[in-house]
């Protein structure tokens, strides 16, 4: 059973979709979903220790040797977004059996659990299959369901949002799907290592830098980056408050490792970033959609909204440790990668109690909440320090590690940029404490209550990770490190 892991891992969330339509009571559904999820997290976390102890996992579909048949791949990159999606997904479908009662009619729940596993098993195709065609494969199943997850939002701007999402992840998604039709009329492969040996020879062709081009576009449509991001503040803002959580945790992560899995694994080194002036291009990329995406969350009035835009500010720190092309800027982004994986599921998992308590998460709503809702909005206020980057937070590990790696660079005045965008941070949150803590509650709003156990439960165990991934860094540290030198050629493969 042990030989076969890797299929499983994606095998198992995808045929248990189906399923859930056997099942007619919605909290035995959800139960389902739940153990579906807490296996896949289960295979996840053997597969890392697998990885880190022996090295990369093949496995060959059918018996076929690659690159005729199709190999998934698990190497220590892949094995540690195995590990951030599963883990994710597990502790936030624990809130949503009581997060969706009010925000998605009954008749739609177990509709609900069977497009939330199908986006599941999507997400964890796309990390473990070694093959390319298979990777947009993967996408466009967690993409569609994604539209539709979106779309079952009560809010009639949840149509609007998923339709926005439709059009410009279709985009992104053919973009990404003739990128890899034209490196398959160069090379005749599609297994993503046979490519990175092919490729070199006819490296320097149009064809090869047009299939860049298109590929490199296509993912940074699907991530959100900076000016491409006009889909992600509607999507987020007017999804179910349970599926904001799960997306914003884990679909740009996984948006990044593709980013990561192209330039480094498939087209190499050399010819992303010395070849073309992909270098350049992030900084500023990056860097304005710090600036940008801060500046528009300070003047959201919908919660949501500001913390979608807050999103889109942290993929341009990704993105700029991404582009410094060396073992620490790479390592940081990792780093912050699964960070933010940790504040994000936790912040919008606290909303979604908020939305179930009083119906909304305008800003004008959290009015005392800081007193009727003690511990829903320390976890929002940790959080928030978390994505400040204060120390003894996961936040300030990533924002070191990358300060680090662009003075190692000789980049100082990008270091100062990158603080500069974290003191923006410092007013967005703190529009929400001084709402929260310092105003009077609303009239007729005696009667709100502190969150039920369901989502006390799962946030505070992502506030907890929060802190203790801040304080004891061995196991973060040490998987993005490893991950970092096999990219690069210096670990082990």
């Amino acid at each position: 059973m042990l030989a076969h892991l890797p299929i499983l891992q994606v095998i198992v969330p995808m045929m248990a979709a189906p399923l859930c339509l056997f099942l007619t009571r919605p909290r035995l559904v959800w139960l389902f979903a739940l153990i579906v999820s807490g296996l896949a997290f289960l295979i996840s976390c053997i597969l890392l220790q697998q990885v880190m102890t022996s090295g990369a996992i093949i496995y060959e579909l059918g018996g076929w040797d690659a690159p005729w048949g199709i190999e998934y791949r698990i190497d220590q990159l892949s094995a540690f977004l195995l590990l951030i999606i599963s883990a994710v997904s597990t502790v936030v479908l624990f809130a949503a059996h009581t997060s969706i009662q009010k925000e998605i009619p009954v008749d739609r729940h177990t509709l609900f659990y069977i497009l939330y596993l199908l986006s599941l098993a999507g997400m964890l195709g796309i990390v473990a299959t070694g093959d390319a065609f298979n990777v947009f494969v993967f996408l466009e199943i967690s993409s569609l369901s994604a539209y539709a997850l979106i779309a079952l939002g009560k809010d009639r701007r949840a149509l609007w949002a998923a339709y926005q999402y439709l059009i410009m992840g279709t985009i992104g998604a053919t973009f990404i799907l003739i990128g890899i039709g034209l490196i398959y009329q160069m090379t005749g492969t599609l297994n993503m290592n046979d490519l990175s040996m092919r490729l070199p020879e006819v490296a320097h062709t149009r064809t090869v830098f047009t299939a860049f081009a298109f590929i490199i576009v296509g993912v940074c449509l699907k991530l959100a980056l900076f000016p491409l991001h006009l889909w992600l503040p509607n999507a987020y803002a007017y999804a179910p408050s349970i599926i904001t959580a799960f997306l914003a945790a884990t679909a740009t992560k996984v948006a990044i490792y593709l980013l990561i899995r192209f330039t480094f694994s498939v087209f190499g080194l050399s010819f992303s970033f010395t070849t073309l002036p992909l270098q350049i291009l992030f900084v500023v990329l990056g860097l304005s959609g710090i600036f940008a995406a801060s500046t528009a969350a300070i003047y959201q009035k919908n919660v949501k909204h500001l913390f979608a835009y807050s999103s889109i500010a942290q993929i341009g720190y990704m993105i700029v440790g991404f582009s410094v092309s060396t073992t620490t800027g790479l390592m940081a982004t990792l780093l912050h990668l699964f960070n933010h994986a940790l504040m994000k599921s936790a912040l919008f998992l606290a909303l979604a109690a908020v939305m179930y308590r009083i119906g909304g998460v305008q800003l004008s709503q959290f009015q005392g909440l800081g007193r009727q809702m003690p511990l829903t909005m320390a976890a929002i206020v940790i959080g928030g320090l978390s994505l400040i980057g204060v120390p003894l937070t996961v936040g300030f590990v990533s924002k070191w590690y990358l300060i680090l790696a662009v003075i190692e660079n000789g980049w100082w005045p990008v270091a100062v940029l990158i603080l500069l965008g974290s003191l923006l941070a410092v007013v967005y949150v703190w529009r929400i404490v001084e709402t929260a803590y310092f105003k009077p509650p609303l009239a007729g709003s005696e009667a709100i209550k502190e969150a039920p156990l369901s989502f006390l439960v799962p946030i505070w165990v992502l506030v907890i990770a929060n802190i203790y991934f801040g304080i004891d860094t061995r196991l973060s540290i040490q998987v993005t490190q490893v991950a970092a030198q096999s990219l690069f050629g210096v670990g082990p493969p």
